[in-house]
Parts: structure tokens; C-alpha cells; sequence
């Protein structure tokens, strides 16, 4: 199966509509019909973040199973975790069809899903099913595109997934949803983080378990505002940073898909993500975690991405054109990467040319 789809099975998967064949995918794991990666985690790349204990940095990026139908399957193909959602208080349909498109020239991916979900109260209902022994499962949460106040739906999901959530994501990034991006800066920043934080510490008192929280902020962004989401998170009692969301750069593509509205990701976002990483891994203390997303296609971005800032990376994009095999392809060259470099833990090459990539000049 793993090897018959570079050829054979994205042939027969591109032959639908890209929303469609994502559609089949989710069903076909549910079904049982994926790879497992059988072999055993390299301990070398464990990684302790957040208070939490990651069998290995790859995760499923938010996006991929919106509903939570699927971790379990990601899970068993080998990420060490898996990020469901976004999920937004209220069932909305998202925006017209179609809304996802392929870029197969640049393999690339544009789409203005806008927060397509089934709501809190359903996805609820799906993740109870989810055996958390099996691993750690995100949620990403976001805001209802009508919401009056955007800051009351993130509070919204704190309280609704506090029971089922190993972390949360707080999605500010989306470029498909209005006025969301405007979250990312200043006062609205600052005060979306203290209410989040305030409505974890509800939830902590009541369990007795804190649950890590992430924000997920876009590549589309200048010196000053990084700036200012560096200095929201020094006030805050966020756990890590994830960088980053689609852009809505469309600078070198060549596919006819590409003047498509909505954010852009997959490969071609490689080089704009891993520099905006670098760049807060500067502006942030030495041992704030990052996850890193965008353009990972193989074990050298993701081994990039890492030496770039990431503690953690995350893929979705590159399922698309790699398939279900390849979780497994980068954690095995990983460890290879490993051996290769006499290095005892993925840990170890954390950051260490974070200033080579934030010289680089974003195009």
C-alpha cells in the first residue's frame, strides 16, 4: 500500500475533488485501511515539553481531522500526536464549495475551508470514543465566524474539551475567517491570552489537571508585530508557540490553481514558516517551546525545521502528496540523521541554526 502511492494511489486520489478524496481518507481510516508504524519509537526522539512526554516530534497538524473521527489511526501511523479540530462553539458549514485545491506543480494547497465544524457539543461526543492511553491528542479551538465576541469562543472551548484535551490550540491564524487575524497583535492579544488563562485555571482547580495551551499564529507577519506577540506571551501562561498557519504569499507559484483565494500551505511554504520560526525563537526564552508547520515533505525539512527552533514539528499538506507512509519515512530518517551526527537526543539540534534562518529575507 505505502509504496503503490506515490504512483497508483494519489493518481486515483486526484482524480476527485480534493475535498472529496480528504472526505475518503478520513474514511478509510476509520475503516482500518492505513499503515502502522510497528516499529518501535526511537527513544532518541522523545521530546518533554509542556509537561507532557511526545514518543517522537511529529504530530498531525489541526485541519486534517477537524471532527475528531480520527486520531486514534494517526496515532498507530506513527505521529506522536495528533491535533483535532479547529472546532468552533457552534455547527457552521464553512464556506462555498469547492474550497480546497490542489497545487500539484508546486505541490502546494490552497483552501478557504473557514472553520468548517460540527460544533463543540458533537465533537465532544466523537472524541469520548478516543482511548487516551494511545496517545496525546490536541484540540484545536477557534471562534464562530459570527461571533460577537471571538475571545468568548476560545474561552467557550477551554471549558468544553477540559475533560478530553491532553493541550489545547488557540487558532488565531486562520486567514479564512474575518477580522480573526486581528487577534494576533497588541491589546486584543493580551486580553484573549488572560481570558484563556483564566478560564484553564477554572478547570484546573476543578480537575486538578493543567492543560498545556498553545497559540498558533500566520507566517504573514512583520518584525513588529512578532515583537508583540513575544512580549503578549512573556505576560501570559501560554505553553508553546505553533508556527505557523497558511499564508497568503504567493510568490513563486506556478500551478494555474494559485491565484485561488485562502491560505496557502504545503511545500511552498517551507521557507516563509521556518524563517518566522526562527525569528521568534529568538524573541522568545531559550527553553519556550515552538512547535514548527509549514512545507515539511521529508526527514531533511523536518530535521530543518528543528534545527531552525522546533521542539515539535507538524505536517498535513505533505500527507497529500507523500501519503500514509510518510510518518514513518521521517521518523526513520530521523534516526538516521542521528546516527549520522552521533547525537543522543533529536533534543540536542533544537535551535542551533535558528540565526542562520532568521537572516534569511522573506519573499
Amino acid at each position: 500500500m505505502i509504496n503503490l502511492y506515490p504512483t497508483l494511489g494519489r493518481n486515483l486520489l486526484f482524480l476527485l475533488d480534493a475535498e472529496k478524496a480528504h472526505t475518503l481518507s478520513i474514511q478509510a481510516l476509520k475503516l482500518g485501511l492505513y499503515p502502522r508504524f510497528n516499529n518501535r519509537f526511537d527513544p532518541r526522539l522523545g521530546v518533554d515539553i509542556a509537561g507532557l512526554s511526545f514518543p517522537n516530534p511529529l504530530g498531525m497538524a489541526a485541519g486534517y481531522d477537524k471532527n475528531g473521527d480520527a486520531p486514534d489511526p494517526l496515532l498507530q501511523m506513527g505521529f506522536g500526536h495528533a491535533e483535532v479540530g479547529t472546532v468552533t462553539p457552534q455547527p457552521q458549514p464553512g464556506n462555498p464549495k469547492p474550497r480546497i485545491f490542489r497545487l500539484v506543480e508546486d505541490h502546494g494547497v490552497i483552501n478557504r475551508l473557514g472553520f468548517n465544524s460540527k460544533g463543540h457539543q458533537r465533537v465532544v461526543a466523537t472524541l469520548q470514543q478516543h482511548d487516551s492511553s494511545k496517545g496525546i491528542v490536541g484540540v484545536n479551538i477557534g471562534a464562530n465566524k459570527t461571533s460577537q465576541d471571538f475571545a468568548a469562543d476560545y474561552v467557550a472551548g477551554i471549558h468544553a474539551f477540559a475533560d478530553i484535551a491532553t493541550y489545547f490550540t488557540v487558532n488565531i491564524s486562520s486567514p479564512n475567517t474575518p477580522g480573526l487575524r486581528a487577534l494576533q497583535g497588541g491589546d486584543p492579544l493580551i486580553d484573549l491570552l488572560q481570558r484563556v488563562d483564566e478560564a484553564r485555571l477554572q478547570e484546573t482547580k476543578k480537575s486538578g489537571r493543567r492543560i498545556p495551551v498553545f497559540l498558533k499564529i500566520a507566517p504573514d507577519l512583520d518584525d513588529s508585530e512578532l515583537d508583540a506577540i513575544a512580549q503578549a506571551l512573556e505576560q501570559s501562561d501560554i505553553d508553546a508557540l505553533i508556527v505557523s498557519n497558511t499564508t497568503l504569499s504567493r510568490v513563486g507559484l506556478s500551478s494555474p490553481n494559485k491565484d485561488e483565494t485562502g491560505g496557502l500551505s504545503g511545500k511552498p511554504l517551507f521557507d516563509r514558516a521556518t524563517i518566522i520560526l526562527a525569528k521568534m525563537r529568538l524573541r522568545l526564552p531559550e527553553g519556550f517551546p515552538l512547535i514548527g508547520v509549514g512545507g515539511i515533505t521529508d526527514a531533511e525539512t523536518a530535521f530543518s525545521k528543528m534545527e531552525a527552533g522546533a521542539n515539535l514539528i507538524q505536517l498535513y499538506s505533505g500527507l497529500i502528496y507523500g501519503g500514509p507512509g510518510l510518518p514513518g519515512k521521517i521518523l526513520t530518517g530521523l534516526a538516521q540523521r542521528l546516527d549520522e551526527e552521533k547525537v543522543d537526543s533529536i533534543q540536542n539540534i533544537v535551535g542551533r541554526k535558528a540565526k542562520d534562518w532568521s537572516a534569511l529575507k522573506l519573499v
